[in-house]
């Protein structure tokens, strides 16, 4: 009986974490590595899928076969699927048959374990021991949905890239599951690889980077607030003195987006060249070297920053603090990390060329050690982020309640109030709450109306 090695990726981010993974000798022996690919968007028959991209050919020698996960559960989509309880037995001998598994051990390791289709497929193998990798910010947060203990306790490492020096993630903690870095100077390695086959790109050198995330397609903002956000970057960096300017759109985002950005970047005087090939974000930064780089809360801000050099700049995330729902959003921890470490593009403030930094002990009651003009001045960056998991998942993580205690009662104000709702402080009993004598009214439907109307006759006389 031989072992069998299933990574499971659904971006080419993913897959070149793994690789450097793989690279770095963070997996045991195997007599084969199997890549098994996920298209996970809205409409994949349209969207190419991460062995379509440039580069991935790089990558594909890691692996011993490439296997299909769309193909394997269709006409299913891989985020709506998950096979019946009664089912698994037979859907595990139709896979050790379809995939030539036979009587192999076999050994996952697979990303976002909390939703499909990585959890189905370790609910499939149900004794495979689980390594999960993660492919952004996302993992310094708190896991999102309670995951079954069968398959939560084979969990045995989370697999990392060092975003956030000294930092560790959240993800898992509750059981117990103890975080592995891999090593950049590998991943950067892989990168290069990826890199080095693009052919020429017609792109100015020295330009700023926007990059666009398609916040609308997940309901945090509107299809005109994106729009407008992505013509406040463009009139940020010019602001800044930029007058060739990159635009990364999404690679499912509408055609749109990007003539509406090439009106106002005409109206301003600058060069604007949109980016029509769905290439990483990385990739333009061993390639075209920006001066700058905008985003929203996307990872390609802390990759810029820590492991390149360069400058960064966010926009949008204080609106994305207070429109985010619930609180326990998963999207709140990258917006979080980026609103405290990068600077406000529109603030005056852009990021020196000095990679982001946390000193080695983070958990220390300490200020971020940051450039100076990097980060808001938010205090103990990981007793913040400890806070905000506790907040988002209480019952999940119960463990972190003396934590957000005390982070909150040290350090909330007027700087770190934005990162907590009010009502999500009363309803813990967390410091910060709602004075006992108004607690009540929030929940009030008497109270809101009369405010409510309050608002209205407010509006009607001044206007």
């Amino acid at each position: 009986m031989g072992t069998t090695q299933i990574f499971l990726a659904s971006t080419l981010y993913g897959a070149a974490t793994l690789a450097a993974a793989i690279d770095s000798d963070c997996f045991g022996p195997a007599d084969r590595r199997l890549l098994l690919v996920s298209n996970n968007a809205t409409t994949p028959e349209t969207t190419p899928s991460l062995d379509e991209m440039p580069g991935f050919d790089r990558l594909r020698d890691r692996f011993d076969g490439l296997l299909s996960w769309n193909e394997t559960i269709a006409p299913f989509h891989p985020g709506g699927w998950a096979p019946r309880a009664d089912d698994i037995p037979l859907w595990q001998r139709h896979l050790r048959l379809l995939w030539d598994l036979g009587e192999d051990k076999v050994e996952l390791a697979v990303e976002s374990i909390q939703v499909n289709p990585a959890l189905a497929l370790t609910q499939l193998f149900t004794d495979a021991p689980i390594d999960v990798y993660a492919d952004g910010l996302m993992s310094y947060g708190p896991t999102r949905n309670k995951i079954d203990p069968l398959v939560g306790m084979r969990v045995q490492r989370l697999l990392h890239l060092d975003l956030v020096p000294g930092l560790e993630p959240l993800l898992l903690g509750e059981f117990g599951v103890r975080p592995e870095l891999v090593p950049t100077d590998t991943f950067l390695k892989v990168l290069a690889e990826v890199s080095n086959v693009e052919p020429e790109l017609d792109l100015p050198s020295d330009a700023a980077l926007l990059l666009g995330q398609y916040l609308s397609a997940l309901s945090i903002l509107t299809p005109e607030e994106e729009e407008d956000l992505h013509v406040r970057m463009l009139r940020g960096a010019v602001a800044r003195g930029h007058r060739r300017i990159v635009f990364k759109p999404h690679p499912t985002a509408p055609a749109r987006w990007s003539r509406l950005l090439e009106r106002e970047a005409a109206a301003l005087g600058v060069e604007l060249t949109v980016l029509d090939s769905p290439l990483l974000a990385e990739v333009l930064y061993q390639r075209i070297r920006p001066a700058l780089v905008v985003g929203c809360f996307s990872t390609a801000l802390l990759t810029a920053s820590t492991f390149y050099g360069i400058p960064v700049a966010r926009t949008g995330t204080d609106v994305l603090l207070e429109r985010l729902a619930p609180y326990q959003n998963s999207n709140r921890v990258p917006v979080t990390i980026v609103d405290a470490l990068v600077p406000d593009l529109e603030s005056g403030a852009v990021a020196s060329d000095a990679p982001v930094h946390v000193p080695g002990d983070v958990r220390a009651d300490v200020p971020v050690d940051v450039p100076v003009d990097v980060a808001a001045d938010v205090p103990d960056l990981a007793g913040l982020l400890r806070a905000v998991g506790f907040a988002m998942q209480p019952q999940i993580r119960p463990d972190l309640r003396s934590a957000a205690e005390a982070y909150l009662t040290r350090h909330l104000g007027p700087l770190t109030r934005r990162y907590f709702k009010r009502r999500r402080l009363t309803m813990l009993a967390l410091p910060g709450a709602l004075p006992a004598q108004f607690a009540f009214i929030p929940r009030n439907a008497t109270v809101r109306g009369v405010a409510r109307r309050a608002r209205r006759l407010k509006r009607v006389a001044l206007g």
